[in-house]
């Protein structure tokens, strides 16, 4: 028998895996849309009403984000070149490093290229092997990775679970500690205690760094997030938002003191070893901070669509609380989530089902994700679906 060449080995393993996945209810597939983002997508030749999307105030397709970007294309052109710190630095990241930093009101901030970078980056260069890290067993992945990768030992405590964390804190001494929590849990679209957490951070000695990636444009009085409405800006180490979910374009930034962000450009590897985020998307990203913060009315029509939402789903017996833009509706198992997803399609929505490993096992479900773009018709039309599925 002939040896199989090494491309082969890979091919039967990659089978393998894909079976088993397939077996599970668990294999995904990628989906091109063939429109822009919005409340309405094109996807396979039909038009779907939209709630699977981070969107949350509608700018991915807003005319004068587009304006600021094509006009920056025209400056800088397309590619970066290289990394910041080699020759991959613009003017318009700069601006937007200041605009950031106002807008979140901490002494500096600093762009990634996403959310993911931001997290895995910002963790690996502030602790190391000598350190501990706790976090909230629901973080995000890039908060798990960089956990992982930062090489600190890392500490679960249960889901917003202060108690835990207290203990955890008082028994567990090292050189340095962080504590690391998303703000909104982006599965479940509840928000962490976190007046509790930096209470107890304060009382340990421990840095707290927050994820706001999914509270950045829904919560606080600008729409800064839940440090923001909380009145804790100053009480938190370093915060992470996305340029990629309610500011409609792409990326990441940390907010945080000089000192801070200083250290983290030294040290932060997806930052060092990427190249630069190009110009065009800065300048979106810019446009749409000034919108966030100066446009009320946005967050307004957005938490008007929250409301109505959750409401409609505890009508229909779900438990549903207007803490977010995000609603999961647990289904159980992996094909029956993705069964419920097609039936909805049907019925002219697109709502994805989220499966294991992205949430835990027995828990799949039906995310929808609001959008200030979301009529009143399409929020009742996704309820008169959902109630149909009798689920």
């Amino acid at each position: 028998m002939t040896a199989p060449s090494p491309t082969g080995v890979a091919t039967a393993w990659a089978q393998e895996e894909l079976e088993a996945l397939k077996a599970r209810g668990l294999r995904r597939f990628l989906e091109p849309l063939d429109s822009p983002q919005g409340p309405l997508v094109r996807v396979g030749g039909e038009t779907l009403v939209n709630f699977s999307s981070n969107d949350y105030l509608g700018l991915a397709g807003s005319p004068t984000v587009r304006a600021a970007a094509a006009a920056a294309l025209e400056v800088h052109g397309v590619g970066s070149g290289a990394s910041r710190l080699v020759v991959g630095d613009t003017a318009a990241h700069h601006r937007l490093e200041a605009r950031l930093a106002a807008f979140e009101r901490s002494e500096a901030a600093l762009v990634f290229n996403s959310g993911y970078a931001a997290n895995v980056g910002t963790l690996q260069a502030l602790v190391g092997p000598e350190d501990v890290v706790f976090s909230d067993a629901l973080n995000h992945a890039s908060l798990i990775d960089g956990c992982r990768l930062s090489r600190a030992r890392t500490v679960v405590y249960p889901h917003a679970d202060v108690e835990a964390l207290t203990r955890a804190l008082a028994s567990t001494p090292a050189r340095r500690r962080l504590v690391v929590t998303d703000s909104v849990f982006s599965m479940d679209g509840d928000v962490a205690p976190l007046r509790d957490i930096v209470e107890v951070c304060q009382a340990h000695g421990a840095a707290l760094l927050v994820d706001e990636a999914h509270a950045t444009g829904v919560l606080g009085e600008r729409g800064a997030g839940l440090c923001e409405e909380l009145g804790l800006e100053s009480a938190v180490d370093v915060r992470m938002g996305t340029l990629s979910k309610s500011l409609g374009g792409l990326g990441a930034y940390i907010a945080a003191s000089r000192p801070v962000v200083d250290f983290v450009l030294q040290r932060a590897r997806p930052l060092v070893f990427s190249t630069a985020l190009p110009a065009a998307l800065c300048a979106a990203a810019e446009a749409a901070v000034d919108i966030v913060e100066r446009d009320d009315a946005l967050r307004a029509r957005l938490w008007r669509n929250i409301h109505r939402f959750s409401k409609g789903l505890r009508e229909l017996g779900f438990i549903a609380e207007p803490r977010s833009a995000v609603f999961p509706v647990i289904v159980g198992d992996a094909p029956r989530a993705v069964a419920a997803s097609q039936a909805l399609r049907a019925r002219g929505l697109l709502v994805k089902a989220i499966r294991p490993p992205t949430v835990p096992e027995g828990t799949s479900r039906l995310r929808f994700c609001l959008s200030a773009a979301h009529t009143e018709g399409q929020l009742d039309l996704a309820l008169s679906a959902l109630r149909a599925l009798n689920l």
